[in-house]
């Protein structure tokens, strides 16, 4: 049995798209006769604080699924403060270096990145000849910073530039969730070796269902992080509400603007159901019409999560991102694209939706295209193979 080690800012009871796939990522390598472990901060996402029961401890080990979970110290915050965010990112990179000086570290190590300064601490400390790192990339950062606005090219972006690059050359695999991920690495470093692995999700699919709605509105869902990159607050001020009830889940950055919102403009058809559980979402997403899938700008290198794991369940989707998640919604027939940050011709989409596409046939041709085209299993033997 090969020991194996992932490294990762995300993991169960951590709710959101980095936490499920990490948490797939180890369960798959664990059954296919590796020894699993994980190095993750005490959880904290998306609230921005260490959650009940895990207060006031240094470090949590706990055996899960037969996975060795070791959970750091970490200053959690998701405060829109650059300082503060910089301290947390410090702090579980200072936990990370600690926990690398008093423990045996296996000889292939899996690194997620973002965030760059955790995976940087992480290939600094680990690097060496008898190890083989493997950097899973699921944002081109800092790029994608500078197109949410976030930062500014100037000398911090340079030096983060800087760190970008002795990632990527130090790393022995690259990891990309996207064809553009990839191409960026190869721009940067031409014969570095790689594989596209998608963020495919790994659930037992329910059959489709639905019911025709016999409202005139189209009952549209998102579910999800409230934060920045996806822009639900703007979402919101923007949809037409002539012909739509709009309908969201999730908790992030954005949550207490968007209830404030709702509260004083209650001529928006908005509804907003807080936070559940993954188990419980894949239930109810059934009962809406359309299931939408925003980004505030379009980001390179950015492929949503949300694409496969909705088409697993049937569900059709209205993409508002652009880029290569665009891409992939009209090669495999999964709804409708808007032009990002086009929000004029968004509602134009909405309000001219085929609604024959949206009948029960249509959705089990959906699931059947996301179980034939977007394979967990058969992607996860591709990485063992060169691993």
């Amino acid at each position: 049995m090969k020991d194996l080690l992932i490294i990762t800012n995300y993991y169960p009871p951590e709710t959101g798209a980095a936490s499920n796939r990490i948490f797939h990522l180890s369960q798959g390598l664990q059954k296919y006769n590796f020894n699993v472990s994980v190095l993750t901060p005490l959880p904290n996402y998306p609230k921005g604080r260490v959650f009940e029961g895990y207060r006031g401890r240094f470090k949590q080990t706990s055996i899960e699924n037969d996975i060795t979970i070791h959970r750091l110290w970490i200053y959690a915050s998701n405060s829109k403060n650059k300082l503060l965010r910089l301290i947390a990112m410090l702090s579980y990179s200072l936990s990370l270096i600690w926990f690398f000086i008093w423990n045996k570290i296996p000889k292939t190590v899996i690194i997620q990145s973002p965030p760059l300064l955790v995976a940087f601490t992480s290939v600094l400390f680990l690097r060496s000849k008898k190890r083989k790192l493997i950097l899973n990339v699921s944002d081109l950062w800092p790029l994608a910073a500078l197109e949410l606005g976030a930062l500014k090219k100037n000398f911090g972006y340079k030096i983060l530039e800087k760190i970008e690059r002795f990632n990527y050359r130090h790393a022995d695999l690259i990891l990309g969730q996207s064809d553009e991920i990839l191409a960026h690495v190869s721009s940067i470093y031409k014969h570095k070796n790689s594989l596209l692995y998608r963020n495919y999700p790994y659930f037992k699919a329910p059959l489709p269902t639905y019911k025709t709605q016999t409202s005139d509105k189209l009952k549209i869902v998102y579910a999800g992080l409230l934060g920045i990159a996806q822009g639900i607050l703007k979402l919101c001020k923007e949809l037409d509400y002539s012909k739509i009830q709009f309908h969201i889940y999730g908790a992030g950055a954005e949550q207490l603007a968007i209830q404030y919102l709702i509260k004083n403009n209650t001529e928006l058809d908005i509804i907003y159901h807080g936070e559940v559980s993954r188990q419980k979402l894949h239930s109810v997403l059934t009962q809406y019409d359309v299931t939408i899938i925003p980004l505030l700008n379009r980001i390179y290198g950015s492929v949503p999560s949300k694409i496969f794991e909705y088409a697993r369940l049937g569900m059709p989707m209205l993409y508002f991102g652009g880029g290569e998640g665009e891409t992939v919604i009209n090669k495999y027939e999964l709804g409708w694209v808007a032009n990002a940050s086009d929000y004029t011709e968004l509602n134009t989409v909405i309000s001219n939706l085929d609604k024959t596409k949206l009948a029960l046939e249509n959705r089990i041709k959906i699931q059947k295209t996301a179980l034939n085209c977007f394979d967990f299993n058969k992607q996860l033997k591709q990485l063992i193979e060169i691993i």
